[in-house]
Formats: structure tokens, C-alpha cells, sequence
């Protein structure tokens, strides 16, 4: 595509060099720019990307594109330097265009919330392949095409950056995918990742405090959530969340609402609970369904509920969802069960804020000993670790601190902010090492008893100041139990 044609219809101006320059590609990494890649220059939280732009150019940059002013002698006069107001919405845009704006060929799902992205979008899915559909998932455990992952060199991001984003949505167009769910961060809806992908529905499931350091407050961090509003064309919200119904107040032409308030649009009401299986009764004013979803506790409803909303409001009749929703599973690292020989309950779950704590130890049988593993990261969301800290020690009965991502920050201090919301009684050990932290919990409990190891599910890395160590939870937890194996056959 020429650089004129990917320009026409976006302002800006353009000095030196040609207009009629062939662009392949689009790259704001300057050591990943291809020669015919246009370099965006974006400004970071520390630095500019204007210091790359040599860089850029001397692996064949086409175009430079930047918001701010560049001392010109610095670029080549034969490389045509545009100056765009807004290089975050370039960036989204080019993209899209270069790509042939795939998500106008697709049904597009998006799915915001704190908690609970990645299993409703997963929900989502499976429902969708159920009614025979082709479905992808892009979002926090990578990118599946009908449950299946499928290998990508991406950095690992809850929203695709835009550049990632649209060449795997046209990877989707051609593999036969007619519906995609993508889940919808609060950074991602601020960096405009999403503004040139056509979105049919947005979901929004709840809002607790969580980034708040890199939004610079709450207020930006709604403002953040909202966006995704704007960009839908039908909305679906949990009504019984405030956040999420003060969204609906602007958009009711195009939003439905889902709770256990009776005020909601499709109203929840638990019929039953026993192991591993909750009976909803749904009402519309239309309808009345009911429904068996293999999970207990409320948080699970809610996003298995969520999910149904998702594909209803696409046009698909209730009657023709409900009866699949006994077959819906969770992804991985979401209350993930490891099988043992011992007999323990041992789980794995991403619960990296108090709300998600919570809502995965209210669905534990409390007459059984539960055992907690976790801790924070750290360089963000400080003032959460009081509050987890009061969710750990209401439900759980002894609790292994150990250390999450620490990053820069020291994990004993960390940690110190955690147990300042135990209550006095609560029992507690520190292991900064986290396999150590699994492996003691694990040897601490007998058969019946629950071990939920907590805060990095699917992750298969820690990060320690600037280094990521590999680690896995799960895998930590299955050496434990091969070397209990090994030692008994020696």
C-alpha cells in the first residue's frame, strides 16, 4: 500500500520524501522494525521513542510518523516524515487498514471487567462452538481458535497491542472464523488498541480497584472501562455492580442488564447448590429458563450467565443456548484442579485482586481446613493488600505468604502490608520462596483438605526486579507430589 492511499483519510501533514513510498508494515519497536515498516514514534512513561528513530531507520523504515516535533536533519530527507495529532490512534488505525480492517468480516465479542475477562470470554466460546460456530479467544492465556491454542510470537498482553492485533483477526477471516472474543483491558481501551476493531457486542462484568497507578486514579480508570461503551455497538452489563450500571445509564437504547436485583433486564435466582453444580432459574419479561451450570458460587454464576448474554444478544434464541451451559469449563489457571495421590483438593487460580479472592473462596466447603498461598505484586495497587489480606484471613485457615511478581519492591514489605489486615488470631508462615511456599502447604495438608495456591494462574514466569525466572504453579505443584512418588519407590 502507498503511503498516500494509508493516509487519505486521516489528518495530518507530510514533509520530505514521497507520498507514493510503498509501506508493508506497521512498528513502534524500533529494534523490531522491516524495511518497509512505517516507524511510529510514541512517547513512554520514561522516554521517547524519538530517540530510536536512527535506529528505525537504518533498518529500513519507510516513513517516520510522530505527534511531536523532530529536529528534521536527524531523518533522511528522502524518508517522509508525517506528523499525525494523535499517534496512539494512528497507530490502531494503520493497522487496521494495512490488514484490510478484518473485524468488519468477524462478530466481535469484548469483555471488560476487573475480574473474570478471560473466563467469560473462554464461556463465550464454548457456547459459541457448541451452536456450531467458529470461534476464536484472544485475551490473557494466548490465542485459541475453537478451544485449540495456537502458537504466536506476541508478547503476552490481555489486549493485543493494535499492530498484533488485526494481522491475527485476518489470520481468523481465513481460517473460517466468523466470531472472535477479545478481552478488553482498561490499558488496552487507553492506548486505543481496540478503536479500529468493530465491535458488535461489549460486556462489562464488574470494577474494583485495580491499576489504579497506571491510570493515575479511580476516575481514570472508569474512564478507561467506558470506552469500550463507546466503541460497541450493543452492550451487556452486570447490573448488580454500580460501575457497570452507571454505564447502561447513557446507553440503555443499546444495553441489557443482567443480576440478581429484580430491576435487571434478565433476573438470577439460585435454585439450588449442591458439589459442583448450581440450578438458576433466568427471567426475562419474555421467558423463563432453567439452567444447570457445573460450578457453585456466585462469582461463577455471574460469569456463566455473562457468557449466555453475550451470545443471546447476537440474535441467538435463549432456548437454543441454555441447555449447553452444563458443558461450559474453565481455562486455565482459573480454579485449575490438580489430581493427587494423596487426596487433597489442591487448586490454581489467577485471584490477584480481594473481590477475586473472595469469590474463589466462598465456592470452598468451609468445614474443610483450607490452605492459602500467595502474596502481591509488586510497583502497583498498594492500598489492595490490606483488603486481601482481610479476605485471606475471613476464609482461610492457615496461610502461606510467599512472594507474586515483587518486581523492584522488597516482598517482605509487601507482605507486611498484607498481614496488616489478618485478624489477630490468623495462623500464617512466610517462604519468600514460592516453591518452597507450595511445597510446605502441600506437606502440611491430609486428604479432604483444600490448598488453593493464588495471584498468577497461568503464568509461567515470576518476575524479580527486572528478570522473569521461569515458574509455573502448577508444575511447581506436580514435582512435589512425583517426588513424594520417587522417594516412597526408593
Amino acid at each position: 500500500m502507498q503511503l498516500a492511499e494509508l493516509l487519505k483519510d486521516w489528518p495530518c501533514s507530510v514533509t520530505g520524501g514521497s507520498i507514493r513510498t510503498e509501506i508493508t508494515g506497521v512498528e513502534d519497536y524500533a529494534q523490531a522494525v522491516q524495511p518497509g515498516d512505517i516507524f511510529i514514534v510514541r512517547k513512554g512513561k520514561k522516554t521517547s521513542g524519538s530517540r530510536f528513530v536512527k535506529e528505525a531507520l537504518a533498518r529500513g523504515a519507510a516513513a517516520i510518523v510522530s505527534e511531536e516535533s523532530i529536529s528534521l536533519p536527524i531523518i533522511d530527507k528522502e524518508i517522509p516524515f508525517v506528523w499525525v495529532p494523535n499517534t496512539a490512534l494512528f497507530l490502531s488505525y494503520a493497522s487496521a487498514k494495512l490488514a484490510a480492517f478484518p473485524a468488519e468480516a468477524l462478530t466481535v465479542i469484548a469483555i471488560t471487567g476487573t475480574n473474570g475477562k478471560t473466563t467469560v470470554s473462554h464461556f463465550v466460546s464454548q457456547l459459541l462452538n457448541a451452536l456450531h460456530k467458529q470461534a476464536a479467544v484472544i485475551g490473557t492465556v494466548g490465542f485459541f481458535i475453537n478451544g485449540e491454542k495456537q502458537q504466536t510470537a506476541y508478547e503476552q498482553l490481555t489486549t493485543l497491542q493494535a499492530k498484533e492485533l488485526h494481522p491475527i483477526l485476518k489470520q481468523c477471516v481465513r481460517k473460517g472464523v466468523t466470531h472472535v472474543v477479545l478481552e478488553a483491558s482498561s490499558m488496552g481501551l487507553q492506548q486505543h488498541r481496540l478503536d479500529h476493531c468493530d465491535i458488535d457486542c461489549g460486556v462489562f462484568l464488574n470494577l474494583s480497584e485495580d491499576h489504579l497507578e497506571d491510570h493515575g486514579g479511580l476516575e481514570a480508570y472508569k474512564r478507561a472501562k467506558k470506552r469500550l461503551a463507546d466503541l460497541s455497538k450493543k452492550l451487556v452489563l452486570n447490573g448488580d455492580d454500580n460501575f457497570c450500571r452507571s454505564v447502561g445509564i447513557y446507553d440503555k437504547k443499546k444495553s441489557c442488564s443482567f443480576g440478581f436485583d429484580n430491576h435487571n433486564d434478565l433476573h438470577i435466582q439460585i435454585v439450588s447448590e449442591s458439589v459442583g453444580k448450581t440450578v438458576l432459574c433466568l427471567q426475562t419479561t419474555a421467558s423463563e429458563h432453567i439452567v444447570e451450570i457445573p460450578f457453585v458460587g456466585k462469582y461463577h454464576v455471574q460469569n456463566a450467565v455473562a457468557s449466555l448474554m453475550a451470545v443471546w444478544r447476537l440474535g441467538v434464541p435463549m432456548e437454543d443456548i441454555v441447555g449447553h451451559m452444563w458443558s461450559l469449563r474453565l481455562p486455565e489457571g482459573r480454579l485449575e484442579k490438580i489430581e493427587n495421590p494423596l487426596g487433597i483438593d489442591v487448586y490454581v487460580d489467577y485471584a490477584h485482586t480481594a473481590e477475586a479472592l473472595q469469590a474463589v473462596l466462598q465456592t470452598f466447603d468451609r468445614s474443610k481446613t483450607i490452605y492459602l498461598v500467595f502474596s502481591c505484586g509488586g510497583n502497583r495497587d498498594k492500598a489492595k493488600r490490606f483488603a486481601m489480606g482481610a479476605v485471606a484471613s475471613k476464609y482461610a485457615d492457615v496461610i502461606y505468604l510467599t512472594t507474586d511478581n515483587p518486581r523492584d519492591e522488597d516482598p517482605i514489605v509487601i507482605n507486611e502490608s498484607i498481614i496488616a489486615g489478618f485478624s489477630e488470631q490468623q495462623y500464617y508462615e512466610i517462604y519468600l520462596d514460592r516453591k518452597l511456599a507450595i511445597h510446605q502447604a502441600l506437606a502440611k495438608a491430609e486428604k479432604g483438605d483444600i490448598v488453593l495456591v493464588a495471584g498468577k494462574g497461568h503464568e509461567q514466569t515470576q518476575q524479580i526486579k527486572n528478570q522473569k525466572f521461569p515458574f509455573s504453579d502448577q508444575q511447581c505443584i506436580k514435582d512435589y507430589f512425583a517426588s513424594l512418588i520417587t522417594d516412597d519407590a526408593e
